[in-house]
């Protein structure tokens, strides 16, 4: 059987994205409410000029401060359909921008603060989103992540990697090691907070040495 080109998997994942996008904020309308307010605690920490990766349709945006200047993308044009009508709601400068978070376009040391929300469990290749966000974020700058990621217990761990064949199918992959993708693209990472067992966690990275 011959193997998918880059461009035909990139296509697959946008399709997938696209689909996901119609019943996205109904599925998600719950994890919202219950982790609300650890998103609230960690992006309340942005500074300057800040980059939102994965946007998804915008439904983080509510947990931002008021009077920042934000830039929020997805590669998804449904997903940043529906976050360009939640943008005109945020009382401050947002803008939702289609772009794919392992080639941007923006400058090498863009950004004061980056945050992601369940971004490295959907990106198709995580250490290359993280290189980027490396690129563009300042010398001084901060990441600031809330992820889903694979558990470090021996049977939930399994558990994610026999689910995650099916799940990635639809949606996002179960089993992501994300700090160690962090470390592998450079970044130190100062503070791990377990938010729901060892599964979901908020995390804080610099640029590291």
């Amino acid at each position: 059987m011959k193997s998918l080109s880059e461009t035909d998997k990139r296509a697959l994942e946008i399709r997938k994205w696209d689909k996901a996008a119609e019943s996205f904020d109904k599925i998600n309308f719950g994890i919202e409410r219950r982790y609300g307010g650890f998103k609230r605690e960690l992006f309340s920490k942005c500074k300057g000029k800040t980059l939102l990766v994965a946007a998804g349709t915008g439904l983080d945006f509510q947990f931002f401060n008021e009077g920042l200047d934000i830039i929020a993308i997805d590669f998804s044009p449904k997903m940043v359909e529906k976050a360009k009508v939640k943008a005109k709601s945020y009382n401050g400068k947002l803008e939702a921008r289609l772009a794919d978070a392992q080639a941007m376009e923006f400058a090498d040391e863009s950004f004061d603060t980056v945050v992601t929300s369940c971004t490295f469990c959907s990106i198709p290749d995580p250490v290359k989103g993280f290189r980027e966000i490396y690129r563009t974020l300042k010398p001084e700058g901060r990441l600031l992540m809330f992820e889903h990621v694979r558990p470090a217990n021996f049977l939930l761990g399994a558990m994610m990697d026999l689910m995650t064949p099916i799940s990635r199918v639809f949606g996002p992959n179960l089993n992501r090691r994300t700090a160690d993708n962090a470390r592998i693209a450079g970044f130190n990472i100062v503070r791990e907070f377990n938010v729901y067992l060892d599964m979901v966690k908020l995390f804080e990275a610099v640029k590291g040495g």
